[in-house]
């Protein structure tokens, strides 16, 4: 019987990840990726990096198809870009880019540390109204 901690380890050695500032200098390049941020959407509007997507865990295979209730189109006509997947602190977003990669996209990463790490590098937050979120606002 698998643990979650197995389902981890096991995603850990298909899916790639890339740390807060590597995400960070993508971001400011020519051509950003998608960041899609898997957490719930009371997480997600607390503080969330700007520009991302949200799209639960729970809905996560049926917003990146078409034909579905929860399709996302801007997620599902992705299959062929960047896409970072972030979550809280790195555990749910590398299954999900783990999903994602089995649904065949491409170039999907998960960002370690997620949000937490991303606050840690001290790197901008937004609410849903998009305001800026203080740093150790965000720490709680």
């Amino acid at each position: 019987m698998n643990r979650y901690v197995d389902l981890l380890a096991a995603a850990q050695l298909r899916v790639s990840e890339l740390m807060p500032w590597d995400l960070a200098s993508s971001l400011a390049g020519a051509d950003p990726p998608m960041v899609l941020d898997v957490r719930e959407p009371a997480e997600f509007a607390q503080a969330h990096i700007p520009g991302s997507i949200n799209v639960p865990c729970g809905v996560l295979e049926a917003a990146c198809d078409w034909d579905y209730d929860d399709t996302v189109p801007a997620v599902a006509v992705a299959r062929h870009r960047v896409v970072v997947v972030v979550c809280r602190s790195g555990s749910r977003s590398l299954l999900a880019a783990d999903v994602m990669q089995a649904m065949g996209y491409a170039q999907v990463l998960s960002l370690k540390t997620g949000v937490v790490g991303w606050n840690d590098f001290e790197q901008p937050l937004v609410d849903a109204a998009g305001d800026g979120v203080d740093i150790d606002a965000a720490d709680a």
